[in-house]
């Protein structure tokens, strides 16, 4: 098995690439160790001291590292942690684990603009965000503030204002008219 690598925007994080399936469907985002413990994977990840979270996509697996602690000294623990696991063939999320976290649910007025919303960040955002290792998903709508959720190399990453501002406001404002600005929300 060879797992390739890749840098992200954000220095903390990284991009895993086992070259087989991470998840069917949908994203999955531990936090902490404690939240890791529906994840086979996830959890011999966050066994490597120094990880401070694991993010699934389709295709890869990001993981972000703590502060004082160098990818030299703890990239060849994580690549070897995701070796033993496609190895060992137990399931990369238990069954009844969560997974999929996908968009807010919705309900009331708005109904249509946050349709809009959600089918413009699935086909021209969320596949450009995980070329980068992250994920964006609607959290809210309210009174013209489009509230999303960063995930993955996403979170916390220096250029993610800029993303957010630049990018994906502009073009949730120039496709609906409702939106005034775009936020970002800790979930």
């Amino acid at each position: 098995m060879f797992i390739q690598t890749e840098s992200t925007p954000n220095p903390a994080t990284l991009k895993f690439l086992p070259g087989q399936t991470v998840l069917e469907a949908g994203t999955a985002d531990f936090a902490t160790a404690e939240a890791a413990e529906t994840s086979p994977l996830a959890s011999r990840i966050f066994a490597v001291k120094g990880v401070n979270g694991v993010f699934f996509g389709n295709d890869f697996v990001t993981v972000t590292k703590a502060d004082d602690v160098e990818w030299d000294h703890i990239k060849p623990a994580i690549l070897g942690a995701v070796m033993e696991h496609y190895q060992s063939g137990q399931p990369v999320i238990n069954a009844g684990g969560e997974q999929a976290s996908g968009h807010a649910e919705h309900s009331g007025e708005h109904g249509e603009v946050v349709s809009q919303i959600k089918e413009l960040l699935d086909s021209r955002v969320r596949p450009a965000v995980a070329q980068d290792g992250g994920d964006i998903t609607f959290h809210g709508f309210e009174r013209g503030v489009v509230y999303l959720h960063m995930q993955g190399a996403c979170a916390g990453c220096p250029s993610s204002t800029l993303t957010l501002k630049m990018g994906i406001e502009n073009l949730l404002r120039h496709y609906i008219p409702e939106v005034t600005e775009v936020r970002p929300v800790a979930v």
